[in-house]
């Protein structure tokens, strides 16, 4: 008689963003590699453009029990889903919604969930698993310290330091976020912080989904201990259970690699269409010597802005490979069009414009030797990992926190926070590019191999993992969840 245990179903669900399905897919792959049964849980809108726009089908089919499922995202259909339109999901009656499908999803799952790997933003789904007795590791797909500054956002109030008080109160340093007393500023708070009413929504919706992350089994975080040290140390004060087991890009290849060799092709989770031939543009440049500009999936600039980045960068004599998301430029559809149209024409000298591109494949090019970013924790770890300095213009929520950290705590880059003009730019893509190129390219390429040892075999996040597979073998062997109707 066959004795051998099942393995652990898993169901793993992410906030339905490009960032937070490209962090959250990685560890399901991850955890389908060391044998799990996966349910990865997607919303029906995001699900629809990944199979639209890449193989997710025929990739994950290599795993036996890795199983696609979608749910609602609470919005209807023809939502633009374009800026911060998330937030939406976490007004009452669309939460209640989505809730409400996910619990019936997990009563009704056949074989029963063993264990939840949530996206640490959706509280309702640790509430979910709590009501049905499930076990619940969260993961948080931002930055170390971004989640710190959000966990202490109470203490900051309650201490008097903010609301910020006006332009002038910028640069004034926060004192009460543990471990980042020295260089974090007004400015470099997240983004919901910049309210003049401390009980503003959505200061209050971050400080909740945050503080709830105590009541997880286990707070998985996509970073390493050689990065983010310090500031672990103190998440561990609250949460004491913590996995390190970034970066998650390159953990994922180490063991791809080493279970499939060097022919294995990674899945490039893309909700947009990615546009291949500016590789071929990058071959035809000399070594380290492209701007990468590319600010996320979710950034939206006006024209003016789109046109002083460009600007900056044609001054800067230095060859580009712009990323001009489509709908992305604020305005009416036709004039966007049209301005891009326009930069398009002008650029062809000495840039190349695309509406998406395979990032971590760029990064990783020989020719491009600087990457002007929006510094979203995705894009920070995979310059990071390819060692390519950085030019950091956050837009909102952590990347403010993520540039402050890139430029005044690892050196790695410049902080552009706050600033869109012409002339910034231009001096700055030549301090990275020529002036200051062999500073930032040297503390780049050190933290590069300090890093990627980190997912190796003994390394910090190699190890860490482990742990993290483990315990969710162990945590799903103990009293099955309870089914409530």
């Amino acid at each position: 008689m066959d004795t051998q245990t099942p393995p652990p179903h898993v169901l793993v669900f992410p906030v339905p963003l490009q960032g937070h399905i490209n962090a959250v897919i990685k560890l399901a792959e991850l955890l389908a590699v060391a044998g799990f049964k996966i349910t990865f849980l997607n919303s029906d809108h995001n699900h629809e453009r990944l199979v639209k726009f890449t193989d997710i089908a025929a990739h994950f089919g290599r795993y036996p029990g890795f199983e696609l499922r979608t749910i609602t995202d609470g919005l209807p259909q023809e939502h633009p889903r374009s800026g911060d339109w998330f937030l939406g999901m976490f007004e009452d009656a669309t939460e209640m919604k989505v809730k409400q499908s996910l619990r019936d999803m997990l009563v009704n799952i056949t074989p029963p969930v063993d264990c939840i790997v949530g996206d640490g933003f959706l509280g309702f789904v640790l509430d979910v698993a709590k009501e049905l007795g499930i076990p619940i590791v969260y993961y948080r797909t931002s930055s170390p310290c971004s989640f710190w500054a959000y966990y202490s956002i109470p203490d900051i109030i309650q201490a008097g330091e903010l609301p910020i008080k006006g332009s002038e109160d910028m640069d004034r340093l926060i004192t009460t976020v543990p471990g980042m007393e020295t260089y974090l500023r007004c400015r470099d708070l997240p983004s919901c912080c910049r309210v003049t009413d401390v009980e503003d929504p959505i200061i209050r919706l971050v400080a909740k989904q945050t503080l709830k992350s105590p009541q997880a089994d286990a707070l998985v975080l996509n970073t390493a201990e050689e990065l983010d040290g310090p500031i672990l140390s103190q998440i561990r004060t609250k949460c004491p259970n913590v996995y390190a087991i970034g970066p998650i890009s390159a953990q994922l290849n180490t063991r791809l690699k080493a279970k499939h060799g060097e022919s294995y092709h990674p899945f490039l989770n893309s909700l947009w269409e990615v546009d291949k031939k500016c590789i071929s543009w990058l071959d035809q440049q000399p070594n380290r010597s492209v701007i990468y500009v590319s600010f996320g999936s979710i950034t939206s600039m006006s024209r003016e802005q789109l046109v002083e980045l460009w600007s900056g960068l044609l001054n800067s004599k230095m060859k580009f490979l712009f990323v001009v998301r489509p709908n992305s430029v604020i305005g009416k559809d036709v004039e966007a069009e049209d301005v891009v149209r326009e930069l398009h024409e002008k650029t062809k000298d000495q840039g190349y414009i695309v509406d998406w591109a395979p990032q971590e494949e760029v990064l990783n090019h020989p020719a491009v030797g600087g990457f002007l970013t929006h510094s979203g924790w995705n894009s920070t770890l995979e310059s990071i990992v390819a060692g390519v300095p950085m030019i950091c213009w956050p837009y909102f929520a952590d990347q403010q926190v993520n540039s402050r950290v890139v430029t005044e705590v690892w050196k790695i880059g410049l902080d552009m926070k706050d600033v869109c003009d012409r002339k910034v730019v231009e001096k700055m893509v030549k301090d990275v590019m020529v002036d200051r190129k062999e500073e930032f390219s040297n503390s780049a390429a050190e933290m590069a191999k300090v890093t990627n040892q980190c997912v190796n075999v003994g390394g910090s996040s190699y190890t860490n993992l482990d742990r993290l597979i483990e315990d969710i073998r162990v945590m799903s062997m103990k009293t099955p969840p309870k089914i409530l109707v």
